[in-house]
């Protein structure tokens, strides 16, 4: 498996880029910015995917698509959306190459300008609002509940897998309601659906609040997210969901008739989450031997690894792993048999540490004339014999115990490194020392926030949903604060 990872004490950011590319999650692409997404690592993705996706369906959410391409045109609509989306936009602006007169290769052909330009979509609110236009006409339409699993565009000068590239894939729901209530109803409910997967399912423990007017989406009134700590003390924005008000609607001329038969403006949301949540992932639980995956979401959950010496000694153990495979597999536990003889069991051990599979299982002679297993757990890195008859009900139970320590243990590291501070002093002095989110007084004022983000880095994550009144003093200006926000260094 080449040389151990470079330890997150040592340099954390190394730790993480290494992890990545040996746990064969994704690598950099020829194109710049851009990833490849790698077999084991789009799994990982595929099985948060088909849970999302799940969830939406369950709370009456359809899938569909739309374009790829957006007229410029339509991004000019709403002002503060094409202001916080400008520099971040791949422009199409021909249609048609050729090959140079010269010989020298292929060039844009010039007479092929498109008429008007195409954005390559770095978000879809105005191409679906348009859209919507054409299938809202009464009150008999609403509410319209949609989400659409997509790749979008974002032109990011410095990258990292997963967590910033300029093309991710990701879902974005959006959602047309007869009143502001039922919208704001929706973009909470969806805040809560990405908290509950986040904590049940990548045992990541966030907490959910709503953002300032400075960080918010451009063209929301309102955005609630959902923040992560990572082990290293830096925040990650690992889901948001906006109430966009009547903005687009308006934008877009989207109206309805009321049961009165008046017209009327619809209400609107947009929420998603992205392949952002594989680093989160990754940060949250993994360890200096590599992956550490919940079960929940572990492409494969159960390895097997056999020691044998010779064909007829692996036939044996054949014969006793091939039945547990398939009692596994109708419990619905993905396991895998590596019967490989191009690798030692050294060698798999190692691989599926790095992977970070759940849980192991080795077999060699001593436990063919035993009848048992070497059950090892990835979390922990405890392991133990096992009886054969009993390994079946021992791997649903550690499997269960795995999902719910690795959440409690980044539960109490998220704990751990909430700190309250009172003045601007001791806030940096936390900042630069243990980092975490950091809850402290502030005035409300964006020139305020301005400030702090420019002489420490750090920005308000959100203003918690649960926050207390608090009275108290920002602790730059001096002046009335009702609670406290929070502050963090962010990926």
């Amino acid at each position: 498996m080449g040389k151990k990872l470079t330890t997150r004490a040592e340099d954390y950011s190394k730790w993480y880029n290494e992890l990545v590319i040996k746990a064969d999650l994704a690598e950099n692409s020829g194109v710049r910015g851009c990833m490849v997404i790698k077999p084991y690592g789009f799994a990982i993705w595929e099985k948060m995917q088909a849970e999302l996706d799940r969830m939406f369906k369950e709370t009456g959410h359809e899938n569909a698509y739309f374009p790829l391409f957006i007229p410029k045109s339509y991004l000019s609509k709403e002002a503060s959306h094409v202001e916080g989306f400008a520099k971040e936009c791949a422009v199409v602006t021909h249609y048609r190459l050729k090959n140079a007169e010269d010989g020298s290769g292929i060039v844009v052909d010039e007479d092929a300008k498109l008429e008007e330009e195409l954005i390559v979509r770095p978000t879809s609110e105005t191409i679906i609002w348009d859209t919507y236009r054409k299938w809202i006409q009464s009150y008999r339409d609403l509410p319209l509940l949609i989400n659409q699993w997509a790749n979008v565009v974002r032109w990011e000068m410095r990258t990292r897998l997963f967590l910033r590239t300029a093309e991710f894939l990701w879902q974005e729901g959006h959602t047309a309601h007869a009143t502001e209530k039922e919208a704001m109803d929706e973009a909470k409910l969806i805040m809560n659906l990405y908290a509950d997967f986040a904590e049940n399912h990548m045992a990541v423990p966030v907490i959910k609040g709503i953002k300032t007017e400075s960080e918010r989406f451009a063209g929301a009134d309102e955005t609630f997210c959902i923040e992560a700590l990572m082990q290293d003390g830096k925040a990650l924005q690992a889901g948001t969901s906006h109430f966009l008000g009547q903005n687009f609607a308006k934008a877009f001329d989207v109206k309805y008739a009321n049961k009165e038969g008046k017209q009327d403006y619809v209400w609107a949301t947009s929420w998603g989450v992205s392949t952002r949540l594989m680093g989160a992932l990754i940060m949250t639980h993994s360890d200096d031997n590599g992956l550490v995956l919940p079960p929940k979401l572990a492409p494969i959950q159960v390895v097997i690894v056999p020691i044998y010496k010779g064909e007829e000694q692996l036939d044996m153990i054949s014969e006793k792993v091939n039945p547990l495979v398939k009692e596994l597999r109708a419990k619905g536990i993905s396991v895998k048999y590596d019967n490989r003889d191009t690798h030692k069991p050294g060698f798999k051990f190692n691989e599926y540490e790095l992977k970070g599979v759940p849980v192991r299982l080795a077999i060699g002679q001593r436990d063919l004339e035993n009848g048992t297993f070497e059950v090892a757990r990835r979390d922990t890195l405890a392991k133990e014999t096992v009886a054969e008859g009993e390994v079946v009900d021992k791997i649903s139970t550690l499997l269960e115990d795995i999902q719910e320590n690795i959440y409690r243990k980044a539960k109490t590291h998220q704990q751990d490194n909430i700190t309250e501070v009172e003045s601007y002093d001791e806030f940096k002095k936390v900042l630069e020392e243990k980092g975490g989110f950091i809850a402290a007084h502030w005035d409300g004022t964006i020139a305020t926030e301005d400030r702090i983000k420019e002489e420490t880095k750090a920005t308000i994550r959100c203003i918690p949903i649960d926050v207390l009144q608090e009275d108290g003093k920002c602790m730059v200006t001096g002046k009335p604060s009702q609670y406290r926000v929070l502050f963090a260094k962010a990926y």
